[in-house]
């Protein structure tokens, strides 16, 4: 039975027992404001040992200065996770960003990620945010995951996320 808690940033070493990989097939670009599929064939590896250190630095920096995660975990191992960032973003000021979101190949299409996302959509309504703002990478999977939780592509795209993660799609997720 997967159980749901809050992290803290002293549960920053179980990250790496996510399994990150999968096998990638269609890929999203954004073309005159559209969606547009694009056919491949790839293997997405686990974790490297660089890439491993960024999300676990983003991790812990989100978390010490107030933003929140929370974890899946199938007994003590962590199976699925999603960081809701600090900072308040967008020219209101009214959306959160959802900064991180894996869950493990072999736990995925389990509703894992979707209370997850429930869980961060919840406080961050607690913060007084009234959307979320979701860079997701372009695979069909995470796209996809995300529309089908009730996403939409945004209008206003965030310039800093935009220049950190150009072939992200970027999302909002009215609260």
């Amino acid at each position: 039975m997967i159980a749901y808690r809050w992290m803290t940033v002293e549960q920053v070493s179980q990250l790496k027992e996510i399994d990150r990989s999968e096998h990638i097939d269609l890929i999203y670009e954004m073309q005159q404001g559209a969606l547009s599929a694009i056919q491949r064939d790839h293997e997405c590896p686990n974790w490297n040992d660089e890439l491993l250190s960024e999300i676990e630095a983003r991790y812990v920096m989100e978390l010490q200065k107030g933003g929140a995660a929370v974890g899946a975990f199938d007994g003590d191992t962590l199976v699925g996770f999603g960081v809701l960032a600090h900072r308040f973003r967008g020219q209101a000021q009214d959306q959160l960003q959802l900064d991180l979101m894996f869950v493990s190949r072999n736990y995925r299409r389990q509703g894992i990620g979707s209370r997850i996302l429930s869980d961060l959509k919840e406080k961050a309504k607690e913060r007084g945010a009234r959307s979320l703002y979701i860079s997701s990478t372009e695979t069909r999977s995470a796209v996809s995951f995300y529309m089908s939780n009730g996403s939409r592509i945004t209008d206003e795209v965030d310039e800093e996320l935009f220049e950190k993660e150009p072939m992200d799609i970027h999302m909002i997720q009215e609260l």
